[in-house]
C-alpha cells in the first residue's frame, strides 16, 4: 500500500466532487449540496480561485481530500490557513490517510507563514474528535460560529 499527497488539478474536479457529495452523505447533509462540478472548476481553477485541495491516493485510487483556503487573523497580523473539510472513505480509514492529509497541510501552513490552522467539527462526531485532539488541536469553544446564507444574506446586502 503506497499513499500519496498532491494537490488537485482542474482534471480531478470529478473526483473532488465525489468525495464532497460521499462527506455530505456522511454527515447526514447531502440535502444542503448545491455544488456542481461546473461551480467547483470556476471557484477552485477559475480566474481568482478561492480554494484548493489536496487529494489522498492509495495505489494510484483517490480515497480521500482536504479541502482549505486562506483566512486572516488580525492579532497575528498573519494569514492563516482554514481546513473546509477532510474526508477519506470509510474503508480506508485507519490506515493513517486523515493523519497524512493533516501533516501536508500542516507544512503548506508553516512554508506560506501562516499563524494558525483552524477548522470545525460537527459536535456528534466523536471519532473525529478524539483524532483531532490526539494531534494535539483544541477546541475553541470561547467563540460561536454564526453563518448568514440565502435570504439573510441577500437581505443584509440589501437585495
Amino acid at each position: 500500500m503506497t499513499i500519496s499527497i498532491r494537490p488537485a488539478t482542474p482534471n480531478d474536479v470529478p473526483t473532488v466532487a465525489s468525495l464532497i457529495r460521499a462527506l455530505s452523505q456522511y454527515e447526514k447533509l447531502e440535502h444542503e449540496v448545491a455544488m456542481t462540478e461546473d461551480k467547483l472548476r470556476v471557484s477552485m481553477f477559475g480566474p481568482r480561485p478561492y480554494a484548493e485541495a489536496l487529494l489522498a491516493e492509495e495505489d494510484g485510487t483517490p480515497v480521500g481530500f482536504a479541502l482549505f483556503f486562506h483566512n486572516y487573523s488580525t492579532f497575528l497580523a498573519q494569514p492563516g490557513l482554514y481546513l473546509e473539510d477532510l474526508y477519506v472513505l470509510e474503508s480506508h480509514r485507519g490506515k493513517g490517510i486523515g493523519k497524512a492529509l493533516l501533516v501536508h497541510l500542516a507544512k503548506i501552513a508553516v512554508e506560506r507563514n501562516c499563524g494558525r490552522m483552524e477548522w470545525a467539527v460537527l459536535d456528534w462526531n466523536v471519532d473525529a474528535i478524539g483524532f483531532y485532539e490526539k494531534l494535539g488541536a483544541k477546541p475553541n469553544s470561547e467563540w460561536t460560529v454564526y453563518r448568514l446564507t440565502g435570504d439573510s444574506l441577500n437581505g443584509l446586502a440589501g437585495q
